[in-house]
């Protein structure tokens, strides 16, 4: 697999993502559901941003790793919430997260009118290998 980034500026940089993501040669594909900070029994949490953005990266990266594929090979990450207001305050721990993996990404962030019960957060993926 080989991937090429555009970046035409250098802002994005400081926000975590990239302009655009080429992949060649690419073995396979995963695209992920929307992932969310809902438990193993399928209970949606109520819990602050903060720990459901937590739960969320823990369920995607599980997702990716079961599938077989890595998070690092994340090559678009849509952001889905219900408050921008409320995720700006705890989006370091997301930078970390894509920090720690090395991951080079397209990005959307969208703020929402709601999403599944109590649910607050919720990132969908594509990955390759």
């Amino acid at each position: 697999m080989e991937k090429q980034i555009t970046n035409p500026w250098k802002w994005q940089d400081q926000r975590s993502y990239v302009q655009a993501v080429e992949v060649k040669q690419v073995e396979g594909t995963l695209y992920v559901s929307g992932q969310t900070a809902i438990n193993a029994e399928g209970e949606s949490s109520t819990a602050d941003m903060k720990t459901q953005l937590t739960e969320a990266i823990l369920n995607l990266e599980q997702v990716i790793r079961e599938a077989g594929y890595e998070s690092k090979n994340i090559v678009r990450l849509n952001i889905y919430t219900t408050s921008t207001a409320d995720l700006w305050p705890h989006f370091p721990i997301l930078q970390d997260w894509i920090a720690k993996h090395g991951i080079k990404q397209a990005t959307t962030l969208l703020e929402v009118k709601s999403l599944f019960e109590t649910l607050t957060v919720e990132l969908e993926a594509t990955v390759v290998k």
